[in-house]
């Protein structure tokens, strides 16, 4: 700490301990206050000047040192100098003392809580910055809120301290007559609970009412602002107009739909989105095919003596195409119609907060609607690199049109798209080179997952290139080539066909948000708040194009919140919860994760212990020819609460969700110790990984003491 800081600090704690020790609490009391009013007055009455300056500077002090006795004092105000007067004094009095906390707050603390939760403040002061003044005048409403944390809280934003000292004389205004109006009447007040006369008990509740309905002015006058220009209709055609039928927009409109309420869905490609069509159903369905020929060429190592496998590449496309065309009717126009839900294949565009106008076959047509909810998803990023457009690239949307197997296959990406997909093309036989810029593959994932995921890669026969910057790609003789960067040499890839798989971005153009005005973030999302409206309280986004995660269960998730407070926010609106949120990539092996894992906990400063299991370890995974992988969980240190698990092997995604209900419901390593698991099955991991922790935390000196009472039971 620096020495300006330790002078103030330990200047603070001897101001705050001569209070203590000399115990002036005595003089901020009820019965001192009635006893020595009649002197307080006649003081008054023969020096105003210097009563007021020393009552105004007492007051500074109590509530700059945030000690006890701002309420008492505030009762003296009203007492000495009645209610107007009493009233100005106490609210710059006490204004600016806490506006001193405040300060003194920052300068002996923010740092230091900066550098330990800067993720945390970071978000808060996005918010600060937003609404901050709102938010500190809706806490200085409500007497209930200590004023003295409150102070101390926003020293560590970065709140100014204008905008803290007028915002808290402001807010603080209405308690401050409230409790100097209490004090005009202090001879017939017997204690701090005759404040509570069913007068100033009416004021209270008034008191606790002003923030909601200021809340509603306020948005009113938001939603005025935002809304300037544009016409709003006399009536709706619909209750809500849904764009994007992916896994976001489908689960909008069901919902929409169960409420009955009247809804449209607008598609301009096929139900279902990319996780049907071009996503995690034909993804999947590749991936079993593969597997099963991993299976049968490793079969020797289950006692097979010979087995062996022919196969069509084009056949396995195929097969591809029918499990989606099988899984199709769970999304298709006929079932959500049925639902009641009128579907338009067609092209959709806002143009206006109410108004949608769509283009189908048959025309062009504009529906109102008194709530639109924006679920466009994203598309695969195709990055910019010289001579990339030369080379026919293909995309996680593109690649099911392959019915010939490529000889030579660069796949471009290590994120979870990238691996899955590179494993598979390797395993049909596929000379595969996947290159990552990065240090490691699956750079998200703990450095030890993403090496046992790349040893088995490589038994596969994918040539993992990281460190490997793509530059340039050409086509040289006929031959397509991609040169890339690694050490500060440059290298020559030649392949037959590019796979590019380094992530998606999100569909926010041609559908009117830009006519409208709403903002995208950094991450090329669309820009929500936390109930993932728009800046139009009538515009709500979810799914990819909302973020901040790209998973079908995430996108089904988020639709939640947006299609309900969509319809019912007028009476409650509903906050997007992301404190549990699992993934799973299907690679061989499979990872799983939910929560924090060791890397993230580490840049974030959050303070943990490790528990690991080996999956080689496991009966049923020996058994089955499938001992690999782990079981890793983060705990708060000394306690058995899960911060985060990451799983390694076969049936993780499978696996991981006992702890996804135990993050969820708040459930411990102990509990899960304490549950039955079948044997022998996979799911036994997650029991004797709690096992290990119960093991590391074993009392060692009860232990000690139990070893001697059984030896004394021996004789």
């Amino acid at each position: 700490m620096k020495r300006s800081r330790l002078l103030v600090l330990v200047a603070i704690v001897i101001l705050v301990g001569a209070f203590f020790a000399f115990d002036l609490g005595h003089y901020f009391s009820l019965d001192t206050l009635r006893t020595q009013q009649s002197a307080l007055q006649a003081w008054y009455q023969a020096n105003p000047a210097l009563v007021i300056a020393a009552y105004f500077l007492a007051y500074v002090a109590v509530t700059g040192l945030s000690l006890p006795g701002a309420a008492i004092m505030t009762l003296a105000g009203g007492a000495l100098f009645g209610l107007v007067t009493g009233t100005i004094i106490v609210s710059f009095a006490s204004s600016l003392g806490a506006t001193l906390a405040f300060l003194a707050s920052r300068f002996l603390f923010r740092d230091a809580v900066q550098g330990r939760f800067g993720d945390k403040l970071r978000a808060i002061d996005q918010g600060i910055a937003r609404e901050g003044a709102f938010y500190l005048f809706t806490l200085r409403l409500v007497p209930a809120f200590p004023f003295f944390v409150i102070n101390l809280a926003m020293g560590l934003t970065a709140m100014k301290a204008r905008t803290f000292y007028w915002v808290s004389q402001l807010g603080m205004l209405a308690g401050t007559i409230v409790y100097v109006n209490a004090g005009t009447q202090i001879a017939k007040i017997d204690s701090l609970r005759g404040i509570l006369s069913p007068g100033l008990l009416g004021s209270f509740v008034a008191l606790g009412l002003l923030p909601l309905a200021a809340k509603k002015v306020i948005d009113l006058i938001k939603a005025r602002r935002v809304y300037r220009g544009w016409p709003k209709p006399a009536s709706y055609d619909r209750n809500l107009i849904v764009i994007g039928a992916g896994s976001a927009g489908l689960v909008s409109a069901y919902i929409a739909a169960a409420v009955k309420a009247k809804v449209t869905l607008i598609e301009k490609h096929r139900m279902g989105g990319d996780c049907l069509n071009t996503g995690c159903v034909p993804s999947k369905a590749l991936i079993k095919s593969a597997k099963l020929l991993t299976a049968i060429r490793e079969s020797g190592k289950l006692g097979i003596r010979s087995a062996s496998a022919e196969f069509d590449f084009a056949e396995v496309m195929e097969r591809v195409q029918r499990v989606i065309a099988e899984i199709e009717p769970h999304d298709s126009v006929e079932r959500y119609t049925g639902l009641g839900i009128e579907c338009l294949q067609g092209v959709a565009k806002i143009v206006s907060p109410w108004a949608v106008e769509v283009t189908t076959p048959e025309g062009t047509r504009t529906l109102t609607t008194r709530n639109i909810v924006v679920a466009a998803g994203a598309r695969p990023l195709v990055p910019p690199i010289p001579g990339i457009e030369s080379v026919d690239c293909l995309t996680s949307d593109t690649v099911w049109s392959l019915r010939v197997l490529p000889r030579r296959l660069v796949v471009l990406g290590g994120g979870p798209i990238g691996c899955e997909l590179a494993q598979c093309f390797a395993r049909f036989g596929a000379k595969v080179s996947q290159v990552e810029m990065l240090p490691r593959i699956m750079i998200r994932e703990d450095p030890e997952v993403s090496a046992m995921v790349a040893k088995r890669f490589r038994a596969d026969g994918v040539d993992v290139l990281v460190d490997h910057k793509a530059k340039r790609f050409a086509v040289e003789g006929g031959e397509k080539v991609l040169y890339a960067e690694t050490e500060g040499r440059e290298v020559r890839i030649a392949f037959d066909v590019l796979l590019c798989a380094v992530g998606r971005v999100a569909n926010t153009t041609g559908y009117g948000l830009e006519e409208l005005g709403i903002p995208t973030t950094r991450k090329r999302t669309v820009e929500v708040n936390e109930f993932m409206a728009t800046k139009y309280p009538n515009i709500y986004a979810c799914g990819d194009v909302a973020g901040p995660y790209q998973f079908t269960h995430t996108a089904a998730h988020t639709a939640w919140y947006a299609a309900v407070n969509a319809l019912f926010g007028r009476f409650r609106r509903f906050r997007a919860d992301f404190r549990v949120i699992p993934w799973a990539t299907f690679t061989d092996p499979e990872v799983a994760r939910v929560g924090l894992n060791e890397t993230e906990a580490k840049e974030k400063g959050i303070a943990f212990e490790v528990t690991t299991y080996g999956i080689d370890d496991l009966d049923r995974a020996i058994a089955d020819g499938d001992a690999h992988g782990l079981v890793k969980v983060l705990t708060v240190p000394g306690k058995d609460k899960i911060i985060g698990a990451t799983i390694v092997g076969i049936h993780a995604g499978d696996l991981i969700i006992e702890f996804i209900t135990a993050m969820k419901y708040g459930i411990g390593l102990n509990k899960i110790l304490g549950t039955i698991h079948i044997y022998p099955t996979f799911a036994e991991a997650n029991k004797y990984a709690a096992g290990n922790w119960k093991r590391a935390h074993a009392p060692q000196a009860a232990l000690r003491w139990l070893e001697r009472y059984h030896a004394w039971q021996r004789g």
